[in-house]
């Protein structure tokens, strides 16, 4: 172990460092901010899971049942996000990251190496799904009043889950690695969107949500509450899990025994067989990847003619741009994932039953449309986040060529900004399009979202280009760290605020637009002044957001020395 604990030392020296550099007076207001949003998300998780479930034990007979169903649903869903986060954590950890090659030169068992890195893997895949269902958990303890034995089985029932997600992930990555050739390492990111995409829907199918809220699918109430009381598969982890909670809340010591003693005997024998798989495979899979990548799309080179509009400095940066996004397989590739969410967007809205509804099918249908708009363009947020955010920070350590370059840093992140624009408008105005003719919505909602859509996309990734670039980490190791970062958290706070205050300003506009068209009614003198003047201030504050933020990250960049 002594071994294993010293390849750990780096993961624990930066938390010592930075705690060194509070105590000298700076990363307060970082560590703070990050606190007090971070209680902002939890205190809302807590708030609401108190309102749902005290809202579920005042319903007689069935109440309690639909806790325990949620209960269920929401461990289920829980280790579907670890399986995934780990597969994406151990792939970088274990395989791509870059200070594998001095780890590897060090006179220590690879096996060592491989459960060091494993460590370090499970933690942080699965340090954000604990401390967000903490709230979920602490709310049940309250409203059933539960005893001390609750609160202690949380941990005690959570961390094998946890274990038993990223020794399952890391299995099959050792095992993906070894089948897919070495120069086509990167490649199995394709295979993680489909993965996923099969996870998330049979997570969503097992969990089978309907059930909570449409009985009339069932011949009597009988029929009804036997459905929702029947078990998942006994042979999944999240169902020891459940099992285990649900005994603690209870008051059944013994069930609770037995099934944590499962969850965690089947989590030691997984690390044994991970462990014993690695000693053989995990050097042969990580020697691969030493081998000249390869492309799933290759091609000759091409002078981009298309392009040729553009002057010869602005259009060499816009090729290379383009060249490295589709080089990158972990950058393309993870377009399946955006797929695949959007899918299961598209088809929620197919679904809504709508028309048993008691409100208005026209009203609700139109509210649902303006909802969406925010909901629709928060997914953007998420996407730019993923894709624009990072594209300052992935020139890396190549970027003091781009400021030795002819090209202006003004002009460098504009290109960077075109180069994202135009497909992200394309995802969204489809995405909106279609919801809305999905949701049948009247010919003004239409025009009202699509033209609020194409003025907000370009200032959301402005933000992007922006924030990205005022604090860039070219040190990073992938494009997700850089999302994580002090900085990703501001764009993401900036956006939400954004998107918020547009849907605020157009509210009242366009109820009483709806609402006058629906009874036929004749808008006032002052009600359209209002309307003018709130549309008005949609377009300057969208302005703003497109040259705002790209100042402010010039402004910054331009002041970084390597």
């Amino acid at each position: 172990m002594n071994d294993i604990v010293t390849l750990l030392k780096p993961r624990i020296w930066p938390v010592t460092n930075r705690k060194a550099r509070q105590r000298n007076g700076g990363g307060y207001f970082k560590i703070g901010l990050l606190g007090i949003i971070g209680l902002f998300f939890w205190g809302t998780i807590f708030t609401v899971s108190i309102r749902v479930l005290g809202y579920f034990k005042g319903i007689e007979d069935i109440g309690d049942v639909l806790g325990y169903k949620l209960l269920s649903m929401i461990l289920l869903v829980s280790f579907a996000l670890l399986l995934f986060s780990s597969i994406l954590t151990s792939l970088s950890k274990l395989f791509l990251s870059r200070d594998l090659m001095l780890v590897h030169s060090l006179p220590i068992s690879s096996y060592k190496i491989f459960v060091a890195r494993w460590i370090d893997s499970a933690v942080e895949s699965a340090w954000m799904v604990i401390i967000f269902t903490l709230p979920i958990f602490l709310s049940y303890g309250i409203v059933y009043r539960a005893g001390v034995s609750f609160y202690a089985t949380i941990p005690l029932t959570m961390v094998p889950l946890v274990i038993t997600a990223s020794a399952i992930s890391t299995l099959l990555v050792m095992a993906a690695v070894m089948l897919i050739p070495a120069n086509r390492l990167k490649s199995i990111f394709v295979f993680l969107g489909i993965l996923f995409f099969v996870v998330l829907y049979l997570t969503i199918r097992l969990s089978r949500p309907e059930l909570l809220v449409d009985p009339e699918v069932f011949d009597s109430a009988m029929v009804y509450m036997t459905t929702l009381q029947t078990p998942l598969s006994p042979f999944l982890p999240s169902t020891w899990a459940y099992d285990s909670i649900l005994a603690a809340l209870s008051g059944r010591p013994g069930g609770t025994l037995f099934n944590t003693a499962i969850s965690w005997c089947f989590a030691g024998t997984m690390v044994f067989i991970m462990t014993i798989a690695a000693d053989a495979i995990y050097f042969r899979g990580f020697s691969k990847t030493q081998a000249s990548p390869g492309r799933l799309i290759k091609g000759e080179g091409s002078d981009w003619p298309y392009l040729n509009f553009l002057p010869g400095p602005v259009k060499s940066f816009a090729v290379k741009e383009i060249k490295t996004f589709l080089r990158d397989q972990t950058q393309w590739s993870q377009l399946f994932l955006i797929g695949a969410l959007i899918v299961i967007y598209v088809y929620n809205f197919k679904v809504l039953p709508i028309e048993k509804s008691p409100i208005n099918t026209i009203y609700l249908q139109n509210l649902f449309s303006f909802l969406n708009m925010g909901l629709a363009l928060f997914v953007l947020t998420a996407v730019s986040a993923r894709f624009a955010y990072p594209a300052v920070s992935l020139e890396r350590e190549a970027f003091w060529l781009v400021k030795t370059s002819p090209l202006s840093l003004k002009t460098f992140l504009w290109i960077k900004f075109f180069i994202y624009y135009f497909p992200l408008l394309v995802l969204t105005e489809i995405l909106i399009v279609t919801t809305n003719m999905l949701l049948d919505v009247t010919p003004f909602m239409m025009a009202l979202s699509t033209i609020t859509v194409f003025l907000l996309v370009p200032g959301i990734v402005s933000m992007a280009i922006g924030f990205g670039a005022a604090y860039p980490d070219f040190k990073a190791e992938n494009a997700t760290q850089t999302v994580t970062s002090f900085g990703g958290l501001i764009f993401m706070i900036v956006c939400a605020g954004y998107i918020g205050a547009i849907v605020l300003l157009e509210a009242g506009p366009v109820y009483n637009l709806f609402m006058a068209d629906l009874r036929g009614k004749v808008i006032s003198l002052g009600t359209w002044i209002w309307i003018y003047g709130s549309f008005g201030a949609v377009l300057v504050f969208s302005l703003l957001a497109i040259f705002l933020p790209m100042r402010f990250g010039e402004s910054r960049l331009s002041k970084l020395r390597f």
